[in-house]
């Protein structure tokens, strides 16, 4: 008897498309995180995705996981929602499923999976933004705790969090002088700051985190004491990879939309798509969907396959976040004064769309990056 084939999971969130689109244009404009639209994502079975069965999970692969959130893109019109699951998934789901220790998989990845705990990692400082090689928040070992000090600034998911891996140093300057911790809310000593006000992905809260004298037991670490950066790369790789595939998605439905206007709407006696302006820039879009596809499924296979793709991710994420800031400056363009009216929410599109290129580690440390890998 041939084995059941697994479901397609690009389709697991379009459902619940009505509950996820309802009432978009107030969430935006109030900035703040929409907790009953978590619920739909939470039944919809989208944090389970990449995890193994016996912590609740669905014991799918990286590219599937991919698929889902593409399709999650597609359906929901909450770029900021989106935007804050795929950070659920990936910030301590993921690096505690590959280097937790039995005791603390089995007591949070469940919260996890489920949805029930929402999570946040914390990389960034105030002083450093994404030189991960300067962090100066410490954990000095005292007996069986860790006290760390120190502060973590643009938190994702922060203000919502009840879970937070922290990114700490416990050794000298540089790759090997980083640890993982893994932290409660309400551990005394760890303070998160009120929600920063944003230009775009407005849904999905940042704040500050504070650590003074925060005591945590040697069982919370990750891994062995400076496997930090290892853990972060590991996690970084998979942050690119399902925050632009949720992009991707974005993008194929802002296309759709487009050529639906272009071929319905009128001037000059007709279809405003035969004018060979709109034509090209839709031509345009088109063409950035497709590599920005082909860019992420290429990377994802590779890194499924345990390849060498540091060069590859790095691409990927400049691609992809490029890709998604021209298609919505042409779609804005297209739609004219319609675009510019918050209503239609095309211009929410492109202010959603700027921070692409920012989080994740800038695009000019990107190309850095793939600069040094080519030995200049």
């Amino acid at each position: 008897m041939a084995a059941e084939k697994a479901p397609d999971t690009y389709g697991i969130t379009a459902p619940y498309a009505d509950e996820l689109n309802d009432d978009i244009t107030h969430w935006d404009r109030v900035g703040e995180f929409p907790h009953d639209k978590w619920k739909p994502l939470q039944r919809s079975g989208l944090f389970t995705l990449p995890f193994a069965p016996e912590y609740g999970g669905a014991g799918r692969t990286l590219t599937e996981t991919m698929a889902a959130l593409e399709g999650l893109g597609h359906t929901s019109r909450d770029a900021g929602l989106n935007f804050s699951a795929s950070t659920q998934i990936v910030s301590v789901g993921i690096p505690l499923q590959a280097f937790g220790s039995e005791d603390l998989r089995g007591r949070y990845l469940p919260q996890v999976t489920s949805g029930e705990a929402i999570t946040a990692h914390a990389i960034t400082e105030p002083s450093h933004g994404s030189d991960v090689m300067n962090i100066r928040t410490t954990a000095v070992r005292e007996g069986d705790e860790y006290v760390l000090n120190g502060g973590k600034m643009f938190i994702t998911n922060a203000p919502v969090a009840g879970l937070f891996l922290l990114y700490v140093r416990t050794g000298k300057p540089g790759a090997f002088g980083l640890s993982t911790f893994l932290a409660e809310r309400d551990t005394p000593g760890l303070t998160v700051g009120e929600p920063l006000e944003t230009m775009g992905l407005r849904t999905s809260p940042i704040s500050e985190v504070t650590l003074e004298d925060v005591r945590l037991p040697v069982g919370n670490r990750l891994g062995s004491e400076g496997a930090g950066f290892l853990i972060m790369d590991y996690v970084m790789k998979r942050e690119v990879l399902f925050s632009f595939a949720v992009n991707l998605g974005e993008m194929a439905h802002r296309l759709k939309r487009v050529v639906e206007h272009a071929t319905t709407r009128q001037q000059f006696g007709s279809a405003i798509g035969k004018n060979q302006a709109v034509a090209h820039k839709i031509a345009d879009m088109r063409i950035a969907v497709e590599t920005a596809r082909k860019w992420l499924y290429d990377t994802g296979l590779k890194v499924e396959q345990g390849k060498d793709a540091s060069l590859d991710v790095a691409a990927t994420k400049i691609v992809v976040s490029e890709a998604n800031q021209l298609t919505a400056r042409h779609a804005i363009q297209i739609f004219g004064a319609r675009g510019y009216l918050t209503g239609t929410g095309i211009e929410r599109e492109l202010r959603n769309a700027t921070a692409g290129s920012i989080y994740s580690g800038t695009n000019e440390i990107q190309r850095n990056c793939i600069a040094a890998l080519m030995g200049l």
